[in-house]
């Protein structure tokens, strides 16, 4: 993994906005797997005594699919889709991570059908795996 995101604003890849975003960079596409990271703050939202929640975890994995989306349509150079999960399958979360973690989660697209695309994904940080699952992904194209 590069020690720099390959994307120098996140913004311009997501739609959320701060209290809300859960990504600060985004390494790009290498062999159909995309690679997006978060350093845990403390004023995170998702963050209880000192670690990020359950909910902050998915809502990583979330948004590190958005900047993926976000990414491939801004190289086509066409608009960003909206997408929103249509489920969450097979979570595990093996760890919550402390405040100061650097995440990094890898993205795969399982399967894609017309706007619905079923990924998988793998969350990580120096401690090991914090987080694996499926997730559905509807875009909202028009």
């Amino acid at each position: 993994m590069q020690n720099d995101s390959v994307y120098s604003n996140i913004l311009d890849l997501i739609p959320q906005r701060p209290p809300m975003v859960m990504v600060d960079a985004f390494y790009g596409i290498e062999d159909g797997v995309s690679r997006s990271g978060l350093t845990v703050g403390e004023s995170n939202i998702f963050c209880k005594d000192g670690r990020l929640r359950e909910p902050g975890i998915v809502e990583h994995i979330a948004q590190s699919a958005a900047a993926r989306v976000g990414y491939i349509f801004t190289q086509r150079g066409e608009a960003m889709p909206l997408g929103f999960i249509g489920s969450v399958d097979k979570m595990t979360i093996s760890h919550l991570p402390k405040v100061g973690s650097q995440l990094t989660t890898s993205i795969s697209v399982m399967q894609e059908l017309g706007g619905l695309s079923l990924i998988s994904a793998k969350t990580e940080d120096n401690d090991g795996t914090v987080a694996e699952c499926r997730m559905k992904i509807f875009l909202q194209t028009e």
